[in-house]
């Protein structure tokens, strides 16, 4: 077969494949671990970009669980008959990324005052509205492994407009942003512009479609509303977006004597030195990279009163991807 047959290790079958739209899949009969997982005949996958109308669809019982439930909405859902919110606190980020190599935040007071220009606590209590912690420019906290504190960057409209002078950029910021960036990104991208025009800084927004965002603005535009899920250790979180050779370096961020901290970490065996190790690359990044990192997100889901065996994963939504694989419907 091709390399595209859609053949993997699942324990489900691929019955129909229409990206941006829907997926199905039918149970595999030979799975080798069919008591652990694909306990359902079929599934369905519905692309449902409008938070509204993905609310409707699990109050109506089109569908039976949903994911990105917006925090502004979480009471009103959890007020609807049957349905249970599923959030959790995990390594997920939602950012605002710059690219380092593209004018005009190749300079880093640019970056810098636009950092400083964010009101992180207003973004956490507006748009999270409590479901998260704040942020501090680099894509670690608390959930990982050899974690350490780093001093809390502020809200500092002086500043911002002291590195923004110091830049030399005149005129606007184009920010590009939309519904599917991540859960509330319009509204926080608003709170942004806001809080930066305090600083003298005029960002102007471009609310981009929720079809083709990921294709054409995220990773190829030089500033934009986005989010990662973060990753198990954080060798892996550097490794998979901050390495110059990584693909998935959004922020444009390369800087050799950085992946040489990164390899180096890598192989460190004492952990009080590699724990001092990762310090200095989040300071590095942090004071020095594209990243602007407002806030770390929950995880919100909702699911519907027939759904059974759902089990919390601090990783991703939707059980870190296993929801349907792991969960079933009780009759």
């Amino acid at each position: 077969p091709g390399a595209d047959a859609g053949i993997g290790a699942g324990p489900y079958k691929v019955t129909t494949n229409e990206p941006g739209v829907r997926h199905g899949g039918e149970r595999f009969a030979n799975y080798w671990q069919a008591d652990k997982m694909g306990h359902a005949d079929q599934i369905e996958i519905i692309v449902i970009n409008d938070a509204t109308a993905r609310t409707s669809a699990l109050q109506g019982g089109q569908v039976n669980m949903i994911n990105r439930v917006e925090p502004k909405i979480v009471d009103l859902i959890k007020r609807l008959p049957g349905v249970t919110i599923r959030n959790h606190a995990g390594p997920g980020h939602y950012v605002f990324i710059m690219h380092c190599n593209t004018a005009p935040f190749d300079n880093n007071d640019l970056r810098m005052a636009l950092k400083l220009a964010i009101d992180r606590e207003e973004m956490l209590d507006k748009v999270l509205r409590g479901y998260g912690s704040l942020g501090n420019d680099f894509p670690i906290n608390a959930s990982y492994p050899l974690f350490t504190e780093i001093e809390q960057r502020k809200y500092d409209p002086d500043k911002a407009k002291f590195h923004f002078k110091k830049s030399g950029h005149d005129g606007a910021v184009l920010l590009r942003t939309s519904d599917v960036a991540f859960p509330g990104a319009v509204d926080a991208s608003q709170l942004f512009q806001q809080s930066a025009a305090k600083a003298g800084i005029q960002i102007e927004l471009k609310r981009e479609p929720g079809d083709g965002y990921w294709n054409e603005v995220w990773n190829k535009q030089p500033f934009c509303a986005s989010y990662w899920g973060g990753r198990s250790t954080q060798d892996q979180m550097y490794s998979t977006a901050y390495l110059s050779s990584a693909d998935w370096n959004d922020t444009r961020f390369k800087r050799p004597d950085f992946d040489k901290m990164v390899l180096a970490a890598r192989a460190e065996l004492d952990e009080t030195k590699r724990k001092a190790m990762y310090h200095d690359m989040a300071v590095l990044v942090r004071d020095e990279g594209g990243l602007i990192l407002p806030m770390f997100n929950q995880f919100i889901d909702a699911t519907g009163a027939k759904v059974a065996g759902w089990v919390d994963d601090p990783h991703q939504e939707l059980m870190n991807g296993y929801a349907l694989a792991k969960c079933w419907l009780e009759a």
